[in-house]
C-alpha cells in the first residue's frame, strides 16, 4: 500500500504500519486505503500526557497519548512529526496499542504505564508482545539539555540512548523507549526499530524542529481489522 511502513515484526491477524507526509494522519485517506470507515479509526486528544485509554468501543476522542483495544474492526493510532510513534500488539490476547513519546511521555514512562495496563486489564503477558517503533527524531538531530536528558534518565535508567556533545546531550528517544519496554519483561528480539530520523528526511516526514514551528503530523495505527 503506497505511503505505508509496515514493521516486519507485527504479522497475523492484525495490520499495523506507520505513516510519511502522505497520507500523514488524515484519517479519511487512511481509511480509503484500507476500506474502513473512517469512524473506525480512533485518535486520542495528544497532551503530552502518560494516560493511557482503554477503547471497548467506539468513543469520542479523550485526552490521552496511549490507546490500548482488543476489539476488531477499530484503527487505534496517534499523531507525530518528531516524537516517538510506538505500536504494540500482545499476540495471545489479541491486545493492540498505539502510543505517542515526546521526552515529556517518555520521562513518564508512558510506554511502560501501557504495557503495565495490558498485563493488568487484558491478563496479557510480556513476553508475547512485539512492538515497532516507527520513523521519529534521533540523536543526530536531537540536542537537549542536562535537565530533559535528567527526567528521561530517571525513568529509563543508564543505557546507550545519549552521549554529551559540547554543552548538550545528543538524546534518542526511539532507543530509551527500546530500554523501557525490555525492562518490563518484552524480549528484545521482539521489538523493532525504525532507522529513519524525522529531521533528516524532511522529504518524506513533518519534524517540528526541522519546520522551527507549526506543520504537519504523521502517524502510527495497529488494528485487528481483519477477521480471523
Amino acid at each position: 500500500m503506497p505511503g505505508l511502513i509496515f514493521p516486519d515484526n507485527i504479522k497475523g491477524h492484525v495490520t499495523a504500519f506507520f505513516t510519511g507526509k502522505n497520507p500523514g494522519a488524515d484519517t479519511e485517506e487512511i481509511g480509503r486505503i484500507l476500506g474502513i470507515e473512517r469512524e473506525r479509526i480512533y485518535l486520542p486528544v495528544q497532551k503530552h500526557t502518560d494516560k493511557v485509554i482503554v477503547v471497548e468501543s467506539m468513543i469520542e476522542p479523550k485526552v490521552g497519548d496511549a490507546v490500548l483495544t482488543r476489539e476488531m474492526g477499530i484503527l487505534v493510532g496517534v499523531q507525530v512529526a518528531d516524537c516517538v510513534p510506538i505500536l504494540l500488539y500482545e499476540k495471545s490476547r489479541g491486545i493492540v496499542g498505539a502510543v505517542h513519546a515526546g521526552w515529556r511521555g517518555t520521562a513518564a514512562g508512558i510506554l511502560k504505564k501501557t504495557i503495565r495496563a495490558a498485563l493488568d486489564r487484558f491478563a496479557g503477558d510480556p513476553g508475547e508482545i512485539v512492538i515497532a517503533v516507527g520513523p521519529s527524531i534521533r540523536w543526530c538531530c536531537y540536542g537537549v539539555d542536562g535537565d530533559v536528558l535528567g527526567a528521561v534518565r530517571k525513568e529509563t535508567g543508564d543505557g546507550d540512548y545519549y552521549l554529551r556533545k559540547g554543552e548538550k546531550y545528543c538524546l534518542d528517544l526511539a532507543t530509551a523507549n527500546k530500554h523501557q519496554a525490555i525492562s518490563v519483561g518484552v524480549p528484545e528480539r521482539n521489538i523493532w526499530l525504525s532507522e529513519d530520523c524525522t529531521y533528516c528526511r524532511p522529504e518524506a516526514y513533518y519534524s517540528y524542529r526541522y519546520a522551527r514551528g507549526s506543520t504537519g503530523r504523521q502517524g502510527g495505527f495497529i488494528g485487528r481489522i481483519f477477521k480471523g
